[in-house]
């Protein structure tokens, strides 16, 4: 055979992952939170995008969802006119179709009455923006907070501990204190080296003790110090308490974590009272005296999606006060087709419809493809919705994706940051995925998030007897769990819960 050039034609199929089919996939990994944020960011690049309400006909929205089946499967012909049908496209349609030059509006009909509404919450089924859920505990409100709460939350340790410091010093020491209170943690301690210090700043060592002495007398108490013992010891001198025998307990904290309290009633040369009085006082500091200075309060969780029992089975909505309307303004790109414009304007403004009536259709698949996900949870976790956590059943991701026709990592992406808000409470809906435990019996396998709410309980209840994790399988056992004992001691553990020798420690160190 002839080596040479020469050409070839061939034909291949391939998906090319545009931008496009790249933002949509994005956009189901997005909490509602995160998507607002995305919309406001192609709100600013976009102009024919707009949030808001607007005249039918002239303009496409991204709904939001609710839907709602009976007991023993979802209403085939969903929830509303603009609600998400049965027949409707899936996200991996979306992706396979990956046509964004095509200017189609949605099949929404503009004239509903329900189109005028934000979603099933100004329904008149009487829902209240969050399906009823205000008063379930985990919701996310952010209630009960003074202005004085926000003003503390926002002043940082370090802001707090150098508006002291300069009260107190200046000069080259103020430059020593600026450098150690940028090593003290979030907790409060001192996590350098004095000596290192001396040496970068050139200083005698003796100044940088010093000033660290000035800091350890700052507020909070115990700041500053370089191990618990110190920060404790900081404390107690605060408090004038810091004698002989406190100094000998707190220089034996290691003893007083192992329950060993008649060694360090010797040491410390007190009776049982005694000895149960600075027990006491102990517990009174505070371990780590920077974290109430933690900066801004961590945000609330907010659902997602809303799921409530109704007389016909459950509804499922999609959280509106999270997911503002997403507006394509057709009114606008006509006037602006419609005047002169050089060819490269009106490439631009046919990009910027392209790229509009791609965002409102993956927007409207992203709401889609998650009712339908939480639709199938619910199905498939209806146990776990009506009698709570020990009738959790294991679940894959797999399994879903088999049951909705969609792939394994269209799921993934859909429960990855996202909760799910019932009368169970708040819940990332990677909760509801779990591994399975064999039962005793031979019968159908149990959650492991069950067999911890077991666990739990029966640590709870132990009173005076302390549980081994032998005895706990025992129990687990006749419970219907067939476990190992190091399985129960696994799932003890992930739920913050000590052995049986720290427990009863624990329950010394209370009755001293």
């Amino acid at each position: 055979m002839a080596l040479g050039p020469r050409l070839d034609l061939r034909q291949s199929q391939s998906l090319v992952m545009t931008p496009q089919l790249q933002q949509a996939i994005k956009l189901l990994a997005l909490s509602n939170l995160e998507v607002e944020a995305f919309i406001a960011e192609e709100i600013e690049k976009n102009p024919l995008l707009e949030a808001g309400g607007g005249e039918a006909g002239e303009r496409d929205e991204a709904p939001g969802a609710d839907e709602v089946f009976d007991g023993d499967g979802f209403d085939g012909d969903g929830i509303r006119s603009d609600g998400f049908d049965e027949d409707g496209p899936t996200a991996d349609r979306l992706v396979e179709a990956g046509d964004a030059l095509a200017d189609a509006p949605l099949d929404v009909d503009y004239t509903a009455e329900t189109f005028h509404h934000d979603s099933a919450a100004d329904s008149p089924r009487g829902m209240d923006g969050s399906l009823g859920m205000d008063g379930v505990a985990g919701g996310g409100v952010d209630e009960g907070r003074g202005l004085d709460d926000y003003a503390t939350a926002t002043l940082s340790l370090h802001d707090h501990l150098t508006a002291q410091a300069g009260e107190l010093l200046d000069g080259f020491e103020l430059a020593i204190a600026a450098r150690i209170i940028d090593l003290i943690d979030e907790a409060g301690y001192f996590e350098g080296q004095t000596f290192e210090i001396a040496q970068a700043l050139d200083v005698p060592l003796f100044h940088v003790e010093r000033v660290l002495g000035v800091i350890q007398t700052l507020d909070p108490t115990g700041v500053g110090a370089r191990s618990l013992a110190e920060c404790i010891a900081l404390q107690a001198k605060e408090a004038d308490r810091y004698d002989p025998a406190m100094a000998k307990l707190i220089d034996n904290l290691d003893l007083l974590a192992r329950g060993a309290i008649p060694q360090l009633r010797r040491l410390c040369g007190v009776d049982e009272e005694d000895m149960a009085d600075m027990i006491r006082e102990l517990r009174d500091y505070d371990p780590k005296p920077g974290l109430r200075f933690g900066g801004e309060p961590p945000a609330p969780v907010t659902p997602d999606i809303f799921v409530r029992r109704t007389g016909g089975g459950w509804a499922i909505e999609l959280n509106a006060a999270t997911l503002p309307r997403l507006i394509v303004n057709r009114a606008y790109y006509a006037e602006l087709s419609g005047g002169p414009q050089d060819k490269g304007s009106k490439a631009w403004l046919g990009e910027c419809l392209a790229s509009a009536n791609w965002l409102v259709k993956a927007l409207d698949q992203r709401a889609r493809t998650i009712v339908k996900v939480a639709r199938e949870i619910v199905k498939q976790q209806e146990a776990f919705f009506l009698h709570g956590v020990e009738h959790l059943r294991p679940l894959t991701l797999k399994a879903v994706a088999d049951a909705i026709g969609m792939h394994e990592s269209t799921i993934s992406r859909v429960t990855s940051n996202k909760y799910l808000m019932c009368e169970r409470g708040l819940h990332e809906l990677k909760y509801f995925f779990t591994s399975g435990v064999a039962a005793a019996d031979g019968g159908d396998a149990v959650s492991a998030e069950a067999v911890k709410s077991q666990i739990a309980k029966l640590i709870a209840a132990e009173g005076d007897d302390i549980l081994s994790d032998d005895k706990l399988v025992e129990l687990l056992k006749d419970k219907g769990f067939d476990l190992a004992r190091r399985t129960v001691a696994k799932y003890r553990e992930a739920i913050g819960l000590g052995s049986s020798v720290q427990r009863r420690r624990q329950r010394a160190m209370k009755a001293a």
